[in-house]
């Protein structure tokens, strides 16, 4: 029913509706664009060139997923890299040849994904600097053996540490003197150093803070520098000394000496200072803002691999996808 005295007709109607929807259609863009906008509770407002990587401990290998299902799925996760580890047993352990490491390369490339370096819980049983000299030299030779493996899978960077003046979590291990620690690392990574750059491999030292050695930026610059050569670098924990410490100010002073990073979630809420204490990115007190700008300021550009020793007991591939979206976000990629 029209009211006569405002009677509707056809072109009326039509110059309404179309003058509603404009509207609503400015409303909606109006929103799309402030949704657009850089939202800090959403994600960086910066974008950063550096690249997603995850360790291999994060899954559930061997025990329910293949080497070759591990790299599938980081790589479907959306990761650039993946972080592989050498122990006595597995895939990449002493027992694997030259063409088995090839083969595991060349199905790395063939899926797409990057091999971001290569470490090792070995070098807390065979320890450099341990006062067992058995040890020492099992654990020379693993690392000579961990060279040769990065080679073969065409990664650069090996983790290596160099040393242990305390174990807390192993109880074989007999305190060694600051100073005989000092010593003996050094000592060993003067030795592997010559079969490291003649296959272009870097030695990169990891701060660990556990263990007694190397506890600030500067003993670590020291000891870097003190070979003089390129392929021994750093390799940069964020957690390792957020007990007592704060990732963003060891990465303004160690630098251009960073080759390779663990982005490790810490929690300085918690009471409980093992391995429990680390957490899936972006659940701890890690100020990552600062990190991130901290590690753009030094010029870093290479990997971020989040490292991690609790594979989810179900369903484990959602931790695999959580910490790819948390990387995004710290990157500003969301």
């Amino acid at each position: 029913m029209s009211d006569p005295a405002n009677p509707l007709t056809r072109r009326g109607v039509l110059q309404s509706a179309i003058a509603v929807g404009g509207t609503a259609a400015l409303a909606g863009a109006a929103d799309g664009a402030a949704q657009d906008k850089p939202d800090a509770r959403r994600a960086s407002p910066r974008r950063y060139q550096m690249k997603k990587s995850i360790n291999l401990w994060a899954f559930p290998y061997p025990e329910r997923m293949n080497l070759r299902e591990c790299l599938q799925l980081a790589r479907k996760a959306g990761f650039d890299g993946i972080e592989l580890n050498y122990d006595l047993d597995n895939d990449l352990s002493p027992r694997a040849t030259a063409k088995d490491l090839a083969g595991i390369r060349s199905m790395a490339e063939k899926i797409g994904i990057a091999i971001s370096g290569l470490c090792s819980f070995l070098f807390w049983p065979y320890p450099l600097s341990s006062n067992d000299a058995k040890k020492r030299v099992r654990g020379f030779e693993l690392a000579g053996q961990m060279i040769q493996a990065a080679h073969d899978l065409g990664t650069e960077n090996l983790l290596v540490v160099p040393g242990a003046v305390s174990i807390p979590w192993r109880t074989d291990h007999e305190p060694v003197a600051n100073d005989v620690c000092d010593r003996r690392a050094r000592d060993a990574v003067s030795r592997l150093l010559p079969r490291a750059e003649k296959l272009r491999v870097h030695l990169n030292i990891e701060n660990i803070f556990f263990n007694g050695y190397l506890m600030t930026p500067a003993e670590m610059n020291s000891f870097v520098d003190s070979f003089k050569n390129k392929h021994v670098r750093v390799h940069f924990d964020t957690g390792n000394i957020m007990l007592f410490q704060h990732p963003e100010h060891w990465i303004t002073q160690l630098g251009t000496r960073i080759k390779n990073t663990h982005f490790k979630e810490f929690t300085t809420k918690g009471t409980d200072h093992s391995l429990e204490s680390f957490r899936p990115l972006l659940d701890g007190t890690t100020n990552w803002p600062a990190v991130m700008e901290a590690l753009d300021k030094v010029g870093y550009r290479d990997f971020l691999t989040f490292e991690y020793f609790h594979p989810f007991q179900h369903y484990p591939e959602a931790l695999v996808y959580q910490t790819a979206d948390a990387l995004d976000r710290m990157l500003g990629r969301k």
